[in-house]
């Protein structure tokens, strides 16, 4: 049932693509009794679309930081690369300090408690972003590179395949999901699929997507079976696409963007913050009964060791739900509300973990209370 309309059809959230304007609804509260908990769904639906831009003032930037990196991967030893990147990271800190930190500060808090090191895990994300930039780079241009990477959890994976229905990975945006988990993935003989954004990378316009994005993209490809571009606007074809690879005991991999697609969902995280999480890895798994796992990479020594965690299955243990069958093409909410709440569990120990390296944190307000407040960041959409 719809409860209400809160964002006027006028106004463009902060963040996306100029022209571009949607209007969020919320659409359902499904209430799960065991846990005592409540997940709000919504919709976004676009009012008007345009195309993306050509070039912008953060592409000159971008070109800039592509060649440095690209001189620093090139002929700077691998030791000195993570203090270049704590260098990089405090040149505009005093822009980032102003225009993004307050709201940063009041996630953390509102997640991790009042006592967190706010402004420390701040700047050290920022340091996190710029060994993000130069870890795609790398591959491409430094051969004396060998990174330790170890995997965790993969029997759990490995079994539910056996099951034949195929497997979805939630990955979480840390900032060495988006190469060096598709890699542990791939030395570890899992041919993957990805859900990604037409924009993927580190820019949105036409001049981004045929330059600035192809590092990353291409080291990302290395590792992947195949890339399935989502378009904001119309799933179907990747939907459909999806489902021919799970029902071939595939694996794909879905990133926590809510951004992507056309619905999302709100629980509360923490202390008493609000985490939106996308809903199509949970609708997926409630419809198909499709394996569902979470995933989060961690750079623990920088450039030298990584940890990736692949979570113990996603399984809802009220099992009421997951055994009434359910019509072609409708949604058991009640079912997603549970994996949305499996989900955040695992979300909330591993930025507990590091969480320094998460990209896109949560919200002190609800949505419906501050619409505008988790504006997207193309950045982080894989």
């Amino acid at each position: 049932m719809r409860l209400f309309w809160f964002t006027k059809p006028g106004k463009a959230s902060r963040g996306l693509p100029p022209g571009d304007i949607y209007h969020t609804e919320i659409i359902a509260d499904i209430a799960v009794p065991e846990r005592a908990e409540t997940v709000r769904f919504f919709s976004r639906k676009p009012v008007r679309t345009s195309g993306d831009r050509r070039i912008s003032s953060k592409d000159l930037r971008e070109t800039l930081l592509l060649a440095f990196y690209l001189a620093v991967a090139a002929l700077l030893p691998v030791r000195w690369w993570a203090p270049v990147c704590n260098w990089m990271s405090g040149l505009r800190l005093k822009r980032h300090m102003r225009k993004d930190f307050p709201r940063y500060a009041a996630a953390t808090r509102a997640t991790l408690g009042q006592d967190v090191d706010a402004e420390g895990l701040f700047r050290r994300l920022l340091a996190a972003g710029h060994r993000r930039r130069l870890q795609p780079i790398a591959h491409l241009v430094s051969s004396r590179w060998s990174p330790s990477i170890r995997l965790e959890g993969l029997q759990g994976l490995q079994e539910a395949l056996l099951r034949g229905r195929g497997a979805i990975i939630w990955c979480d945006q840390f900032t060495a999901q988006t190469v060096m988990g598709k890699r542990a993935l791939h030395e570890a003989g899992i041919e993957a699929h990805q859900v990604s954004v037409r924009n993927h990378g580190v820019s949105s316009t036409g001049f981004g997507a045929r330059l600035l994005n192809l590092p990353m993209v291409n080291v990302e490809n290395r590792f992947l079976k195949s890339r399935l571009v989502f378009d904001r606007n119309d799933a179907y074809q990747v939907t459909a696409r999806m489902q021919k690879i799970l029902k071939s005991n595939g694996v794909v991999l879905m990133t926590n963007n809510i951004h992507a697609g056309s619905t999302f969902t709100e629980v509360a995280i923490g202390e008493s913050g609000w985490a939106q999480l996308a809903s199509a890895p949970a609708n997926f798994a409630a419809r198909n009964g499709t394996a569902l796992f979470a995933m989060s990479t961690f750079e623990t020594a920088p450039f030298r060791e990584y940890l990736a965690m692949i979570s113990p299955e996603l399984a809802p243990t009220p099992a009421g739900e997951a055994t009434i069958p359910v019509k072609d093409g409708a949604k058991n909410m009640a079912l997603q509300a549970r994996y949305i709440l499996l989900k955040r569990d695992r979300l909330l120990e591993a930025a507990k973990l590091y969480p320094e390296q998460l990209m896109t944190w949560f919200a002190g307000h609800r949505m419906s209370e501050q619409a505008d407040s988790i504006a997207p960041d193309d950045d982080t959409a894989s």
